[in-house]
């Protein structure tokens, strides 16, 4: 009898065990399926893929990789997955006012990435490279950047063949200063090489829309990009910001960057075209709310 009792517990147990196992899958696929049915995309638009950013501690990494150490433009920050986070639904890209040794530093070096002894900041930059890209459609980011003076955030992106500008680059928002003062710009960039470049950019003040809404800094916005085979539509807030007529942007051997995959980046960088940092407080934020991409429910893949 004693032996009775103690094999019914046991069993119990296990029974109970494998009910909750079942239980929390169906309630995660039940979680997921139910987020998905809630995005209300495009007329004529499926969503494909997307990230909400409201699971985890860190980017997932089936979605996103990361930039190590100093990358492009000559910015201050040194990128590191450090600064990269997921908390309260939102991405969360820090830039902090920190030293950073350089392990690739040579104090006769020339270039800019080895003769600087240390980095003073850092952030991070992350991407989809490899691990997700799309070929037309519409990409939709709803983030919140911070406008000191310094910062300068970005979502982007870049085609997977060809080196840059060739494979074509698409700002779909970038915030830095100009002639000293803060503006949104909305972008494409192809060309043959780094020193041959081709622009399509729209540079807007930022005052312009500070003078619409005095807390807009404090808010979140969408941006979004509408691609198809003939052009690239870049909006902020469902107002059109800049149209690239696609059989202008060819590259001189015949080749065209955005009639090809393309794959995402999201970044902070300091310093360079966001301006002088060094009179911003630290730390910094910059938040994604969500990234999705849609594409046409009849779209030949």
């Amino acid at each position: 009898m004693k032996l009775s009792i103690l094999h019914t517990a046991r069993l119990t147990r296990v029974l109970f065990t494998l009910v909750s196992i079942v239980l929390v899958s169906s309630c995660k696929s039940s979680s997921e399926k139910s987020t998905e049915d809630s995005i209300q995309a495009p007329r004529g638009y499926e969503l494909i893929w997307h990230d909400e950013f409201d699971s985890g501690d860190k980017p997932n990494a089936a979605s996103w990789s990361y930039e190590e150490g100093f990358v492009r433009n000559e910015e201050l920050q040194w990128y590191q997955k450090d600064n990269a986070s997921v908390a309260q639904g939102n991405l969360v890209i820090t830039g902090r006012k920190e030293k950073i040794p350089n392990p690739n530093f040579k104090a006769d070096a020339t270039n800019w990435k080895q003769n600087r002894q240390q980095a003073e900041y850092t952030s991070s930059s992350i991407n989809t490279r490899g691990k997700f890209q799309f070929k037309y459609g519409i990409l939709e980011v709803r983030a919140k950047i911070d406008t000191a003076s310094g910062m300068w955030p970005a979502i982007w992106t870049l085609g997977v063949e060809k080196g840059w500008p060739s494979n074509g680059e698409i700002d779909v928002m970038e915030f830095y200063q100009i002639g000293g003062k803060p503006h949104i710009l909305a972008n494409a960039a192809w060309g043959p090489d780094w020193r041959n470049v081709s622009w399509d950019s729209a540079k807007i003040p930022f005052s312009e829309f500070i003078a619409k809404d005095p807390q807009w800094a404090e808010k979140f916005h969408i941006w979004k990009m509408d691609w198809t085979s003939e052009f690239i539509k870049l909006y902020l807030d469902d107002e059109l910001l800049n149209e690239i007529d696609l059989a202008d942007a060819i590259n001189p051997d015949g080749s065209n960057g955005f009639q090809q995959p393309h794959y995402i980046l999201l970044n902070l960088a300091i310093g360079s075209n966001g301006g002088d940092p060094s009179k911003t407080e630290f730390p910094k934020e910059y938040l994604v709310d969500y990234v999705r991409v849609y594409q046409k429910t009849d779209q030949n893949q």
